[in-house]
């Protein structure tokens, strides 16, 4: 092999493994508006925080993503936040009205990182406000849940006064929740659609698996319309498949003249992602960090 080569295979594996000889902190995957690394909030903090988070976003547009994690050394904060905004890309492509929170515990730092788009409504010096006078306050009394949700609000306070295009889909319905809520109603449909109908017939059983799948894309997609379209969908596909002759006792099977889904067509690795995903927005890095 020609020296050359294996010059630029060398350079590009160095490149590669670079992030790991330093030391860095891999950013998280996108999974969630509120990402807590160390246990710090409960089920019920996060769970308060992310539907805040997402009512606004639906209102508004622009995205607040909170992630919490132990450290970000050997990196300091404005290097790491930075790595996690061009990671996520929270905020809506070509509008950049993102913000990202990041608190790192244990090295007792938090950063407030800001889209392009809005840095016009949240200033560094502003910013920097929210941090010294919102958010360190509750943390030095060690209220994490209290400094993150105030300082989200104060934050939402800005940027509603910000002249932003509107959300281009009722409810922020995001590219995320449409997948999880797809893959979610063919699952729920699948394993309910042959159980109901054997339970209560060929009506009532679709009629039953019509309202599980709603329920389903409710939960995942937080919208009315999608819920009852999907509801419906869900209710017309299984009586169509048991009119077409789906056997009601055995189910769908993929050796079966009438089978159409497999059960193995789905694997269920990966963790929660709560329908979340960051919508193409830029950041400059703007906005402030702190301590306490």
């Amino acid at each position: 092999m020609p020296k050359r080569w294996l010059g630029l295979i060398a350079a590009g594996a160095a490149l590669l493994l670079s992030p790991l000889a330093s030391g860095e902190i891999a950013v998280p995957p996108l999974q969630a508006r509120v990402t807590d690394l160390t246990g710090t909030l409960t089920a019920s903090q996060v769970q308060s925080l992310d539907s805040r988070l997402r009512d606004f976003e639906r209102a508004k547009g622009s995205q607040i993503a909170v992630l919490m994690l132990p450290s970000t050394q050997p990196e300091t904060i404005e290097q790491y936040s930075i790595r996690v905004a061009e990671a996520w890309k929270i905020g809506r492509a070509k509008i950049d009205d993102g913000v990202i929170l990041v608190v790192a515990k244990d090295d007792r730092k938090l950063r407030i990182e800001v889209g392009r788009g809005l840095e016009g409504a949240i200033t560094d010096g502003l910013a920097k406000r929210i941090v010294s006078e919102v958010i360190t306050p509750h943390f030095k009394a060690n209220d994490f849940y209290g400094g993150i949700s105030a300082g989200a609000e104060a934050l939402i306070k800005l940027i509603e006064g910000e002249p932003l295009p509107a959300p281009s889909a009722p409810g922020g319905f995001d590219s995320g929740a449409n997948f999880q809520t797809i893959l979610w109603l063919i699952v729920a449909l699948a394993i309910a659609q042959p159980f109901l109908l054997g339970l209560f017939g060929r009506l009532k059983g679709s009629l039953a698996a019509g309202g599980i799948v709603g329920a389903i894309v409710w939960v995942f997609a937080g919208v009315v319309v999608f819920a009852v379209l999907g509801g419906m969908i869900a209710f017309l596909v299984s009586l169509f498949i048991d009119s077409a002759g789906t056997s009601r006792r055995s189910g769908w099977s993929s050796h079966g003249p009438g089978g159409g889904w497999s059960g193995g067509g789905w694997s269920g690795g990966g963790g929660s992602s709560g329908g979340f995903s960051g919508g193409g927005g830029d950041f400059g890095g703007g906005g402030a960090s702190g301590s306490w």
